[in-house]
């Protein structure tokens, strides 16, 4: 994956496809302090500011006509600290390069989301989450953040140092100041078996619980149109270390899941009529393996296939009535859906907008190939995942407001009344952030 730059006629669009935005200027600063010229300049001649990472965000939510800070100059270690454990990146890193490095170094993060393409302070901004019964998101690691705020102003915060701010900046929006750096949690790098295996729907339903209790990170894609589905279950291991054979990892990760799914998604694109027989045949083509290697390696894998999505984060109890009744409403409503739903679980964290603030979680996401109508089958799995006072992810597609967040988020005002304070004149404002958070 790689991010959709701007083009010569100064348009900016995300990876999806689906946001595009000319904005008046875009800056890349070199510096913390070239950011804080930016945003008092944007200031000066009237304009909103925004930072965008790598445009993996299915919304608007770093969209703006205004300045369009670009941090790719704003990369690389700070600082690890190995007495307490922690590593400090500028905030335009990739998640790939942080990886890569920690590794080198004997580090790594304790979870992270299936991707590892966008930027640090993109991924954490925005919620982004792999898989855990007992580790969290991404942001949940955060230790300490450095932000620049509205009125210029360079702010440190953690637990122990503006703490309020703490507690909502992990999980920021881009409402509260552009992040310049994060210090996250590190550990002794460590190994993990992942076992795949195909199982039926009805199996993994009624499993579920178990399924969900026995593992460390469990995770399984349910094929519209099938009863049957791929589960992952990966546990921290003693080794040896075993990775995928460079072959097989060819075959499966890139020839079938990647380029012979590309083809499916061209043929279904092209005859929808094709898409259930296709469904049947893809979710049987990759077979069960075992593999042990390092946290990067088996938490995340190649997404080359192009697509937009929704994702709502669920009461974990939820979690299955939640999935029959989607299963349900493919099946009776005669749409093609030609990618697999995705169903991962996080323990409940403390911070403010999180998706899984205050209670334990499942995450259920709906996919369309780029190009292919989603409008009608998002819309009735909405309608689904609402029901169950579900909460989108702050970067997939959605249609929530802010009086919908604050029946949902017990803590909403504690953000909205720290947005009043720290950006009174919505310098950070896009259109997006005035639905989900109000004016």
């Amino acid at each position: 994956m790689s991010s959709t730059a701007s083009g010569t006629n100064g348009t900016w669009r995300n990876w999806g496809g689906n946001v595009s935005v000319r904005p008046a200027r875009e800056v890349e600063p070199a510096s913390v302090e070239e950011l804080v010229a930016a945003v008092r300049g944007a200031a000066e001649d009237g304009l909103k500011v925004k930072a965008v990472g790598t445009g993996h965000s299915f919304t608007s939510i770093a969209a703006t006509d205004g300045v369009l800070i670009r941090p790719q100059l704003l990369t690389g270690i700070r600082n690890i600290d190995r007495d307490a454990m922690t590593v400090t990146v500028e905030a335009g890193t990739p998640l790939k390069r942080l990886n890569v490095a920690l590794a080198r170094e004997g580090l790594s993060l304790t979870n992270m989301g299936d991707i590892m393409e966008q930027t640090v302070s993109g991924a954490t901004s925005t919620g982004t989450h792999g898989t855990g019964r007992d580790s969290a998101s991404i942001a949940a690691q955060i230790r300490g953040l450095e932000l620049v705020t509205a009125d210029g102003s360079v702010l440190t915060c953690s637990e122990k140092e503006n703490a309020d701010v703490f507690a909502a900046a992990r999980i920021g929006l881009g409402a509260l100041g552009i992040v310049t750096a994060i210090t996250f949690a590190v550990e002794p790098i460590f190994l993990l078996t992942a076992r795949e295996e195909p199982m039926t729907f009805d199996r993994v339903t009624s499993g579920f619980d178990e399924l969900w209790a026995e593992n460390e990170h469990f995770e399984f894609y349910w094929f519209p149109h099938t009863g049957n589905t791929n589960t992952k279950r990966n546990n921290r291991s003693a080794g040896p270390e075993r990775p995928v054979g460079p072959v097989r990892a060819f075959f499966e990760d890139e020839f079938l899941s990647n380029g012979v799914f590309q083809a499916a998604q061209w043929v279904g694109r092209a005859v929808p009529a094709t898409i259930p027989a296709i469904a049947r045949i893809s979710s049987r083509a990759l077979s069960a393996r075992t593999y042990t290697d390092i946290p990067y390696k088996v938490y995340t894998s190649p997404r080359r296939v192009r697509f937009v999505e929704m994702e709502y984060a669920v009461p974990r109890e939820a979690a299955v009535q939640a999935l029959r009744e989607l299963k349900a409403m493919v099946d009776r409503s005669g749409l093609r859906v030609s990618f697999p739903v995705e169903v991962r679980t996080a323990p409940a964290d403390d911070i403010t907008l999180s998706t899984a603030s205050g209670r334990d979680t499942a995450y259920i996401a709906v996919h369309m190939v780029k190009g292919t109508p989603y409008q009608r089958y998002f819309t009735a799995a909405e309608r689904i995942f609402t029901a169950h006072e579900g909460r989108p992810h702050w970067g997939k597609i959605h249609t929530r407001d802010a009086e919908y967040f604050a029946g949902v988020y017990p803590r909403f005002g504690e953000f909205t009344a720290l947005r009043d304070r720290l950006d009174p004149e919505r310098r950070f404002q896009n259109p997006y952030l005035r639905r989900v958070l109000g004016s």
